[in-house]
Protein backbone atom coordinates (compact mmCIF):
# COMPACT_ATOMS: atom_id res chain seq x y z
CA UNK A 1 0.00 0.00 0.00
CA UNK A 2 0.73 3.52 -0.89
CA UNK A 3 2.28 5.81 1.97
CA UNK A 4 0.19 8.85 0.98
CA UNK A 5 -3.31 6.03 0.76
CA UNK A 6 -2.76 4.69 3.79
CA UNK A 7 -2.35 8.09 5.67
CA UNK A 8 -5.19 10.06 3.70
CA UNK A 9 -7.13 10.98 6.90
CA UNK A 10 -4.22 12.11 8.82
CA UNK A 11 -2.36 14.40 6.33
CA UNK A 12 -5.34 15.47 5.01
CA UNK A 13 -6.39 16.67 8.86
CA UNK A 14 -2.83 18.11 9.65
CA UNK A 15 -2.75 20.27 5.65
CA UNK A 16 -6.02 21.76 7.24
CA UNK A 17 -5.16 22.71 10.99
CA UNK A 18 -2.05 23.96 8.89
CA UNK A 19 -4.06 26.32 6.67
CA UNK A 20 -6.43 27.44 9.78
CA UNK A 21 -3.80 28.36 12.16
CA UNK A 22 -1.75 30.31 8.96
CA UNK A 23 -5.36 32.27 9.29
CA UNK A 24 -5.32 32.44 12.60
CA UNK A 25 -1.75 33.96 12.45
CA UNK A 26 -2.70 36.48 9.42
CA UNK A 27 -6.20 37.76 11.12
CA UNK A 28 -4.02 38.45 14.27
CA UNK A 29 -1.56 40.27 12.24
CA UNK A 30 -4.44 42.48 10.44
CA UNK A 31 -5.60 42.76 14.11
CA UNK A 32 -2.78 44.08 15.43
CA UNK A 33 -2.00 46.18 12.82
CA UNK A 34 -4.88 47.94 12.44
CA UNK A 35 -5.23 48.23 16.15
CA UNK A 36 -1.55 49.83 16.55
CA UNK A 37 -1.11 51.28 13.27
CA UNK A 38 -0.94 54.82 14.56
CA UNK A 39 2.62 53.32 15.98
CA UNK A 40 3.44 51.54 13.11
CA UNK A 41 2.94 54.66 11.38
CA UNK A 42 5.04 57.00 13.29
CA UNK A 43 7.73 54.12 13.40
CA UNK A 44 7.92 54.01 10.04
CA UNK A 45 8.73 57.77 10.21
CA UNK A 46 10.96 57.70 12.66
CA UNK A 47 13.06 54.77 10.82
CA UNK A 48 12.61 56.58 7.47
CA UNK A 49 13.99 60.45 9.01
CA UNK A 50 16.97 58.32 11.04
CA UNK A 51 18.09 56.79 7.65
CA UNK A 52 17.97 60.30 5.82
CA UNK A 53 19.51 61.98 8.83
CA UNK A 54 22.89 59.34 8.67
CA UNK A 55 22.83 59.37 4.98
CA UNK A 56 22.69 63.28 5.15
CA UNK A 57 25.68 63.27 8.06
CA UNK A 58 27.61 60.96 5.57
CA UNK A 59 27.61 62.88 2.69
CA UNK A 60 27.83 66.73 4.01
CA UNK A 61 30.44 65.92 6.46
CA UNK A 62 33.22 64.78 4.29
CA UNK A 63 36.63 65.00 6.01
CA UNK A 64 39.14 68.08 5.60
CA UNK A 65 42.68 67.18 5.04
CA UNK A 66 44.81 69.75 5.87
CA UNK A 67 48.58 69.25 4.52
CA UNK A 68 51.06 71.46 5.95
CA UNK A 69 55.05 71.53 5.30
CA UNK A 70 56.75 70.04 8.02
CA UNK A 71 60.48 71.45 8.92
CA UNK A 72 62.97 69.19 10.38
CA UNK A 73 66.71 69.72 10.55
CA UNK A 74 68.71 65.88 10.14
CA UNK A 75 71.82 67.78 10.09
CA UNK A 76 71.83 68.82 13.48
CA UNK A 77 70.41 72.20 14.81
CA UNK A 78 71.79 75.78 14.93
CA UNK A 79 70.41 78.54 16.49
CA UNK A 80 69.97 81.34 13.61
CA UNK A 81 70.92 84.03 15.91
CA UNK A 82 70.11 86.89 12.80
CA UNK A 83 66.89 85.91 13.50
CA UNK A 84 66.95 86.24 17.13
CA UNK A 85 68.12 89.55 16.91
CA UNK A 86 65.74 90.62 14.48
CA UNK A 87 62.78 89.46 16.24
CA UNK A 88 64.14 90.47 19.70
CA UNK A 89 64.28 87.72 21.59
CA UNK A 90 65.77 87.14 25.02
CA UNK A 91 67.71 83.84 26.16
CA UNK A 92 64.92 83.21 28.81
CA UNK A 93 62.09 83.86 26.03
CA UNK A 94 64.10 81.48 24.42
CA UNK A 95 64.07 79.15 27.12
CA UNK A 96 60.34 79.07 27.62
CA UNK A 97 59.63 78.41 24.02
CA UNK A 98 61.84 75.71 24.11
CA UNK A 99 59.96 74.48 26.56
CA UNK A 100 56.68 75.08 25.32
CA UNK A 101 57.80 72.77 22.22
CA UNK A 102 57.92 70.08 24.79
CA UNK A 103 54.67 70.40 25.66
CA UNK A 104 54.64 72.10 28.88
CA UNK A 105 51.87 73.83 30.39
CA UNK A 106 52.72 77.71 31.33
CA UNK A 107 52.89 76.24 35.28
CA UNK A 108 55.03 73.42 34.58
CA UNK A 109 57.50 75.68 32.97
CA UNK A 110 57.42 78.62 35.65
CA UNK A 111 57.99 75.45 37.98
CA UNK A 112 60.76 74.53 35.79
CA UNK A 113 62.58 78.13 35.55
CA UNK A 114 61.40 78.82 39.58
CA UNK A 115 59.75 81.44 38.46
CA UNK A 116 55.86 82.80 38.93
CA UNK A 117 53.54 81.83 36.45
CA UNK A 118 52.81 85.50 35.72
CA UNK A 119 56.06 85.83 34.85
CA UNK A 120 55.84 82.63 31.76
CA UNK A 121 52.58 84.51 30.79
CA UNK A 122 54.21 87.78 30.38
CA UNK A 123 56.93 85.77 28.30
CA UNK A 124 54.44 83.75 26.32
CA UNK A 125 52.72 86.92 25.60
CA UNK A 126 55.89 88.53 24.64
CA UNK A 127 56.73 85.81 22.49
CA UNK A 128 53.40 85.57 20.48
CA UNK A 129 53.64 89.83 19.93
CA UNK A 130 57.74 89.14 18.49
CA UNK A 131 56.55 86.16 16.50
CA UNK A 132 53.50 87.58 15.17
CA UNK A 133 50.85 84.67 16.50
CA UNK A 134 48.05 83.86 18.54
CA UNK A 135 48.65 80.45 19.62
CA UNK A 136 51.23 78.48 21.29
CA UNK A 137 51.22 75.49 18.11
CA UNK A 138 51.47 78.73 16.08
CA UNK A 139 54.46 79.98 17.95
CA UNK A 140 55.87 76.78 18.33
CA UNK A 141 55.46 75.93 14.48
CA UNK A 142 57.08 79.39 13.44
CA UNK A 143 60.02 78.99 15.83
CA UNK A 144 60.87 76.04 13.85
CA UNK A 145 60.49 77.30 10.72
CA UNK A 146 63.04 79.83 11.39
CA UNK A 147 65.23 77.45 13.19
CA UNK A 148 65.20 79.16 16.56
CA UNK A 149 64.10 75.77 18.24
CA UNK A 150 64.74 72.35 17.28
Amino acid sequence: MNFLTKHKDLILYGFSLAILLFLLKWIELHFVIINHSFEIYVGLIALFFTALGIWLALKLNKPTIIEKEIFTNKKGFKLNEIEVQKLGLSKRELEVLHLMSTGLSNQEIAEKLFVSLNTIKTHASNLFEKLDVKRRTQAIEKAKRLSLIE
